[in-house]
């Protein structure tokens, strides 16, 4: 059907009680619960999806109210369109939770019913926030409530699609039946299991891993379909979670205890405008507003680092705008102002010594050639009562923090902190100046308030535990994604060990529900590189020992295997692709594009037409959005825990279905359902109501079963009804539970010496790699400048950043119109003082070209300019959301800033995750 916009949408809605259903009736069965196994689906189809980009059928027009063709306009032309409907309906509130978002949040759909012509016709007319769920108490983001829009857009896929036309083109497509489509899925996963090739499995916003990543990718792999899974976190945050995982062991990034902090750095963070660790854009802010307002030690400054100032500006009292990619810099002159300051009480630094000592690896010792000293199996320091080196657990050891060179059997010894202190001797604040931007006195003093709000040595006493208290805190996500983001963060947590603020009321958090050590905790002291024969994603190899396998970088070896010394048969040749769009929404568009054509096969299952759909998908599985059973979905915050589900408020619309009624559909036909069904009842550890794996269950069966499985003895009557399940506040505090006695950290000490990067180090030179692999696997965060700011010599000489915007959700909402009506185009912000250098104005058409320090190639799109003085003059900023074609209301709204990303040698970071840093040049179009 044709474009409509947000008004036009009003009109149709606000049409009468017929205007608010009729759309339903285009898309929905009756209210009865199709019989299991059935293809689903309804006869209220429309004719073909969209005009001018939309995909083309070549299908039969279906046999619901649109058949003759007419527009969503011309629904309120005719002054009798309703005539003669009912006007009685029902309305019935139904507790769901949000499906475009990244948190989930608690919602309350209210659906109208009606009965008419013999069909019961339900639509959802309106979506506000639950305030039963502590994710979002009540709240919804824009995009929360413009879902209503998204879930009724005439350009979803409707039903099964398979291509007509070649590939690399935009698609033309045949309406087939779910049996056609899954026969011949069948076919495609079939043959690759024969001729032993690898099938790719790519998705983008995790929902729902238990059935997908896990359950699904494992029946499969079990099955003997060999399924490689990669995911969208190269572009979001992994190496703040990489770096997290070695340097203290938790799964996850860096955020405040906003319940006890007093002093936050916002780091990268929007604070208005911007998610951040595990949560969106409604939590955090939430819990910041109660932090500021609260009665007791109430959160009393923040300070942001930040080249945009984006929504922190209101929020911050100091903002200071740094260089783009200068953070190590930055945080290593705060490190080398806290080391080599003292005071009484803190001979060592201004650092607090008991954690350090007691919880750390700093007071190991550690030779010249970077070896901690080991004897009879145990680490060793330096004991204040014996003077000598002893076990660090051994009985009655004092470690000593900084006792000075000590020689040992013919080498010499110091403590890691004693070589942390050489290693920065000359990362002082003057010098950190010079690198990022940030005056000497303004890094002396962030650093001396950042021991003062520390409050080194004093204590607070929670749900009767007394624990230490630090409350100075942090916030860093996306801000992570940058090329040394991995040591960029391991410096920053760096800094708050120094002040012993890990985990601690008042200090960083990184994971509220750890229980134990993250998996990659004891691995990663051990990786040994592949070097020859690697897997195409070169995990744990000589070029990335420590890998989150990036989708761009994984195009580059399946364009030139050769180069990376792969295996040639680990390369996929089909991929299955779920909400997923790599070629607009990853960086590197453009080798991204040239490895989909290498594809054989692709699979797409989604709700709208994806441009990696449009013009390499083969066959595409209409997706359902907020209409299916989803989960289980975690409601827990730092301070509540909880546990909800996405109930559909009404069934799939057209010839869309759940995911997991696709999986299991798929499943069937390729002979694994049993497979499958023992894997969902393994994920989600059904036991007394386990699932039979001899027949084929609907979602809503199994989330009965699940909801059983929790003693809910109503099951899904449950959720259907309340909306959240134990939605109780944190009995004790996060801290308090990994904080316990002997216990402290699961036991374990952080690393703040990175000893295995090391050996990484000396692993990837043997091998031969160049020196742009090796160069950040150091044992301590080590200065270099970023491999961009070498374009400056060619005349590229600001520094382009990706932001993000709260209207949107990555780049599956722009074509939403209530939505793209509040931010309807792409725009480059930059400083007005650059501006007039350059002769720009606002609104001026420009050319935005970027360009790569290492090979010299170039890349350009074209944008208007938009000032703003919240950007440093050297810095300009595109919106991520952007760049879609294939949706008729995404047309003109502009480029992607991902065509200009590099994700290949010097734009990536020593773990294979994405950056969005480039240096630009800007010239009027």
């Amino acid at each position: 059907m044709g474009d409509f916009d947000r008004r036009g949408f009003m009109k149709i809605s606000g049409a009468g009680l017929g205007g608010l259903l009729v759309m339903e009736t285009l898309g929905c069965s009756d209210d009865t619960d199709p019989p299991v196994g059935s293809d689903g689906g309804t006869d209220g189809s429309t004719p073909d999806m969209g005009v001018d980009k939309g995909p083309t059928t070549d299908g039969p027009a279906g046999e619901g109210i649109l058949a003759d063709g007419t527009t969503p306009d011309a629904f309120v032309t005719p002054d009798d369109m309703f005539k003669g409907w009912p006007t009685a309906f029902t309305a019935t509130t139904i507790p769901t939770t949000c499906w475009i978002g990244k948190q989930d949040c608690g919602m309350l759909a209210t659906v109208l019913t009606q009965t008419i012509k013999g069909k019961k016709v339900s639509r959802i007319a309106a979506l506000n926030g639950n305030p039963a769920n502590p994710r979002n108490n009540g709240a919804l983001c824009p995009k929360g409530q413009a879902q209503l829009q998204a879930i009724y857009d005439f350009n979803r896929i409707k039903w099964p699609l398979q291509r007509t036309n070649a590939k690399g083109q935009p698609g033309t497509f045949k309406k087939v039946s779910w049996a056609v489509a899954l026969a011949a899925l069948q076919a495609q996963i079939a043959s690759a299991k024969a001729k032993k090739k690898k099938i790719l499995w790519q998705k983008g916003r995790s929902k729902a891993k238990s059935f997908y990543d896990k359950a699904f990718v494992d029946a499969m792999n079990a099955a003997g379909y060999s399924t490689v899974k990669i995911g969208h976190g190269t572009y979001c945050s992994d190496s703040g979670y990489r770096a997290a995982e070695y340097t203290l062991g938790y799964h996850g990034v860096i955020s405040p205890d906003l319940a006890h902090t007093q002093y936050i750095f916002s780091w990268g963070w929007g604070m208005t405008t911007s998610g951040g660790n595990k949560f969106c854009w409604l939590t955090w802010p939430q819990k910041y507003v109660k932090a500021r307002a609260r009665s007791t030690n109430p959160l009393k400054k923040v300070v942001a680092l930040d080249p945009n100032r984006r929504g922190t500006g209101p929020h911050a009292e100091e903002w200071y705008a740094n260089r783009p990619g200068s953070d190590v810099a930055f945080f290593l002159g705060i490190a080398n102002y806290l080391v080599n300051n003292t005071k009484t009480g803190f001979a060592s630094g201004l650092v607090d010594e008991t954690y350090l000592n007691n919880h750390s690896n700093a007071p190991f010792l550690v030779a010249d050639d970077g070896k901690i000293l080991m004897a009879s199996g145990k680490e060793q320091v330096w004991d204040k009562t014996t003077n000598g080196a002893k076990a660090y657990d051994a009985s009655g050891v004092v470690p000593v923090l900084s006792p000075g060179a000590k020689t040992i059997g013919g080498k010499t010894y110091k403590t890691a902190y004693d070589r942390f202190k050489d290693h920065v001797k000359t990362n002082t604040p003057s010098w950190a100046d010079t690198q990022c931007g940030i005056p000497a006195g303004t890094v002396k003093k962030i650093a001396a308030e950042l021991f003062d709000a520390a409050k080194i040595g004093s204590f607070i006493t929670i749900d009767g535990k007394k624990l230490p208290y630090r409350p100075v805190s942090m916030m860093a996500y996306h801000v992570s994604q940058q090329e040394t983001g991995f040591q960029a963060m391991r410096i920053a947590m760096m800094v708050y060990q120094l002040l012993g603020a890990i985990d601690v009321p008042g200090g960083i958090q990184v994971d509220f529900a750890a229980k134990e050590l993250y998996k990659n905790w004891p691995k990663l002291n051990s990786v040994t590189p592949a070097t020859s024969n690697l897997d195409f994603t070169l995990k744990g190899s000589k070029f990335f020992p420590i890998n989150s396998a990036c989708p761009s970088f994984f195009h580059k070896v399946q364009l030139n295997p050769a180069k990376y010394d792969v295996d040639t048969s680990s390369i996929p040749t089909m991929a299955i692709l779920h909400m997923v769009d790599p070629t607009v929404a990853f960086t590197d568009s453009k080798v991204i594009q040239a490895g989909y054509k290498k594809f054989e096969y692709v699979a797409a299952i989604q709700p709208w037409l994806s441009e990696t759909a449009d013009f390499y998908a083969d066959l595409i599985l209409p997706a359902a959005t907020l209409e299916k059973f989803e989960g289980p979905i975690s409601c827990k915050t730092a301070d509540e825990s909880a546990t909800t589900l996405r109930v559909p408020p009404v069934d799939p619309l057209w010839e869309s279905k759940g995911e997991i009624d696709i999986y299991l559909d798929i499943a069937e036909k390729g002979g694994f359902l049993a497979g499958y069904i023992g894997q969902i009842n393994k994920q989600l550890k059904l036991t007394t109501f386990a699932l039979s794996t001899s027949k084929k269950p609907t979602s809503k069966q199994i989330f009965d079963a699940w909801a059983k499985q929790q003693g809910l003895t109503g099951g899904i009557s449950f959720f259907t009804a309340n909306g959240a399940k134990g939605v109780t506040p944190t009995s004790t505090h996060t801290a308090a539970k990994k904080y316990s006695g002997a216990q402290n950290y699961h036991g374990a000490r952080h690393r703040f010496y990175g000893e295995s990067l090391l050996t990484y180090q000396n692993a990837m030179k043997k091998a031969g790699v160049s020196a742009v692999y090796y160069q950040d696997y150091t044992a301590f965060p080590t200065w270099r400048p970023p491999t961009m700011w070498g374009s400056t010599s060619k005349g590229y000489n600001l520094h382009l950043l990706s932001h993000k915007k709260v209207e949107f959700k990555q780049s599956r909402a722009s074509f939403v119109p209530v939505l793209a009506e509040i931010a309807p185009k792409q725009e480059l912000i930059m400083n007005p003082k650059t501006a007039t250098t350059l002769g720009l104005k606002e609104g001026t058409a420009v050319w935005v070209e970027s360009h790569h320090a290492l090979t010299n190639e170039t890349r350009k799109v074209k944008t208007t300019v938009t000032l703003s003085e919240g950007l440093r003059p050297d810095t300009v900023s595109m919106s991520h959301h952007y760049g879609l074609t294939s949706h008729p209301s995404a047309t003109g709204q502009g480029p992607s800033p991902n065509n200009l990303f590099y994700g290949d040698e010097g734009y990536i970071q020593c773990t294979n995750d994405a950056s969005f840093h480039v240096m630009v040049k800007v010239t009027k179009a």
